[in-house]
């Protein structure tokens, strides 16, 4: 599935930048929320909470899942990343460039495919006033699912209708 930069520059420059941001606003940098954004800056799985606190708590046994999912949120609000609803749990997403995602339903690999925007086009809009008056579109986001690469390889019945990588 697509992929962005992943050298180590590029995932240490997101975390300061993240970082920074958290602290113009307000929050504390404690050692449990540096660990939690250099992390997640690094993670292009789109982790849930609770899989960022799994990996973390060895680290760090006293840190609690309420301080992973704040920090996590209070990186959405100061919009230093995105949130996916796919199923029960909240995933994150620390890509803030114009994308969609491609989600394998097999396995659950979430990739991100580059889009050069994301506003909604002239007539989509036009379309979606006439279907739903009134609504107020500020993002349009894709969800291709299919299957990766490798679960693909692993299902002759697979009737594939087209290739995005």
């Amino acid at each position: 599935m697509g992929k962005r930069p992943t050298t180590t520059l590029h995932f240490d420059a997101r975390a300061k930048e993240m970082l920074d941001d958290l602290k113009r606003a307000g929050l504390k940098l404690t050692a449990q929320r540096e660990a939690i954004v250099r992390q997640f800056a690094s993670d292009v799985s789109h982790p849930t909470a609770q899989e960022l606190y799994d990996r973390l708590r060895q680290e760090f046994p006293q840190m609690s899942f309420a301080t992973v999912y704040n920090t996590l949120d209070a990186l959405a609000a100061a919009g230093l990343s995105g949130t996916l609803r796919l199923g029960q749990a909240a995933r994150f997403d620390p890509n803030t460039e114009p994308h969609h995602h491609a989600v394998c339903e097999s396995c659950g690999e979430i990739g991100d495919v580059p889009a050069p925007s994301l506003a909604p086009s002239p007539a989509a809009v036009k379309q979606l006033g006439r279907a739903a008056p009134g609504f107020r579109v500020r993002a349009v986001e894709r969800i291709y699912r299919g299957l990766c690469a490798a679960c693909a390889d692993n299902d002759n019945d697979a009737a594939p209708h087209g290739d995005i990588s």
